[in-house]
């Protein structure tokens, strides 16, 4: 364990711009799933602190919504550099959490997270908040409270990639991040204190989803509610948020399928696979973007697999503390328990183990360890191929001709990421083109921070990241102004009269 017990314990919740004392008297548990031990603790949340932080917002909604853009931009200024300033600090937290070897924790949880804000300085600058349509002015305004529920698995990047665009909408937050991993959200809180946004515009509450995340769904003091979790968590906010017809933003799970085309030549399979797999083990495979089913020409199915358990056997699982680590644990025991039942599953469903399998890795006896598994003659029928694993799993899969291909990438009920592989890449877009994904990488082409992620079907509804992610948390008002240039008007087509026009009209 890093670190000692008072800088990993916290009593408060951040509401109306100072720590505020839980109106309820439990306490959650944080654990260290590299030794299975106790890191600290958090408040556990209840109804009355979730209602608390929604009035907060509220209250502040007024001033902040009608903050001059240029002053939301200059507290995203302070944000980026506190954030940057505290990134070590961060990251050790989130390997203490999250169990991220320290070396992918600094790159990505961290530094990506910090790309991804300072990538709305330019986006808030440029987004058009009003355009002028014929007559009308229209307007982009803040949508109002915001309600922000955040997984585990790489948490300050989907935290910020969800309050860093509702700020600079003009929105007030109320945060409510994992119970898994919250600690990482009061560094951040405490950042944000620093950086001399209005009492209320920033609120920070944790709990349990049933209880305050369920309570932001249902208060009429939020408007808006943006998760990003399970399907199942997705559906249960969702049906609460019904009740008032409240919008949702909901960004889920995805059984993403990467395509290899049959016209890679041996270099390019090979090179392919290896991406594929180093993919599968990015943050020991708990992402919603993982690539968990590897769709190959069925001719080269046994070369594949037998290639990708050999890349998968190089990875060092251990202490994610050890530079030399390369996968640290699964997040909980619940996790575990649930990777270790998906494989065991697909072995009994007639899949081939190549690699890895159920049991504990050599040598860690504590920790919630899995060793990367690649699973062979994956069918689209087993459990494996439909339903998300969020772990260190890969099912490679043959397909006979790109048609099948798409047919076995679309067929599950999601549609969040995926990617192509050709020796021609504009054969990979048109493959990309047909699949039924939000985003699809061509020959392992980089994450963009500034384009829009999300999905199809019960991958989610809405889109995070860009201008689209600004986008998402803007309400739209039409102004119709007496007259307009004529050169300004969009389309032709009836005048619809309004007002005291209407009597002369008739």
């Amino acid at each position: 364990m890093t670190g000692d017990a008072p800088t990993r314990t916290r009593e408060a919740f951040w509401i109306g711009g100072h720590w505020a004392r839980p109106l309820g008297d439990g306490a959650i548990d944080v654990v260290d799933p590299s030794t299975e031990r106790p890191l600290g603790s958090v408040p556990a949340g209840t109804a009355a602190d979730a209602e608390a932080a929604a009035a907060a917002a509220r209250q502040a909604l007024p001033r902040w919504s009608a903050t001059p853009v240029s002053e939301r931009l200059g507290f995203l200024e302070r944000l980026v550099a506190g954030l940057s300033a505290r990134a070590d600090e961060l990251a050790d937290v989130l390997t203490a959490e999250v169990g991220a070897p320290v070396a992918m924790a600094r790159r990505t949880q961290v530094g990506l997270a910090v790309a991804l804000a300072a990538s709305y300085l330019d986006i808030t600058r440029d987004f058009a908040f009003e355009r002028r349509v014929g007559n009308s002015l229209v307007l982009r305004e803040p949508a109002g409270v915001v309600a922000t529920i955040t997984p585990w698995n790489v948490p300050l990047l989907l935290t910020l990639q969800k309050v860093v665009p509702a700020l600079m909408a003009g929105c007030t937050v109320v945060h409510k991040p994992s119970e898994l991993t919250p600690l990482h959200a009061y560094l951040l809180t405490e950042v944000i204190a620093e950086c001399d946004l209005p009492p209320g515009v920033f609120n920070l509450v944790v709990g349990e989803g049933p209880v305050v995340g369920a309570e932001l769904a249902r208060t009429p003091d939020v408007d808006l509610v943006s998760l990003t979790g399970s399907t199942r968590a997705g559906r249960a906010v969702a049906a609460i948020g019904a009740e008032r017809v409240k919008r949702i933003h909901l960004e889920l799970g995805g059984k993403n399928a990467a395509i290899l085309l049959d016209d890679l030549d041996d270099a390019g399979l090979e090179s392919a696979v290896r991406a594929c797999v180093d993919q599968m083990c990015f943050n020991t495979g708990q992402a919603c973007l993982q690539w968990s089913r590897l769709l190959v020409p069925a001719d080269r199915h046994d070369e594949v697999v037998e290639f990708a358990a050999r890349c998968a056997r190089e990875y060092r699982v251990g202490d994610p503390r050890d530079p030399a680590t390369d996968l640290g644990p699964l997040v909980s025991a619940a996790a575990l328990d649930r990777v270790r039942a998906a494989v065991v599953r697909a072995v009994e469903e007639g899949a081939r183990l190549a690699t890895g399998g159920p049991g504990r890795p050599e040598g860690l006896n504590r920790g919630y360890y899995v060793s990367p598994t690649v699973l062979g003659g994956v069918d689209p029928s087993m459990a494996v191929a439909q339903e998300e694993v969020f772990g260190p799993v890969l099912s490679v899969m043959p397909y006979d001709g790109e048609d099948e291909a798409v047919r076995i990438a679309d067929g599950t009920p999601y549609g969040l990421h995926g990617a192509v592989w050709s020796a021609d890449t504009a054969h990979a877009q048109r493959v990309a083109r047909r699949l039924r994904t939000g985003q699809v990488d061509i020959n392992g082409g980089p994450f963009n921070v500034r384009a829009p992620f999300g999905g199809y079907r019960q991958s989610g509804v809405g889109r995070e990241c860009g201008e689209e992610g600004l986008d998402g948390f803007c309400e739209i008002k039409s102004l119709q102004l007496p007259s307009a240039p004529v050169d300004s008007v969009d389309s032709a087509g009836p005048v619809v009269p309004t007002g005291p026009r209407l009597r002369d009209a008739s």
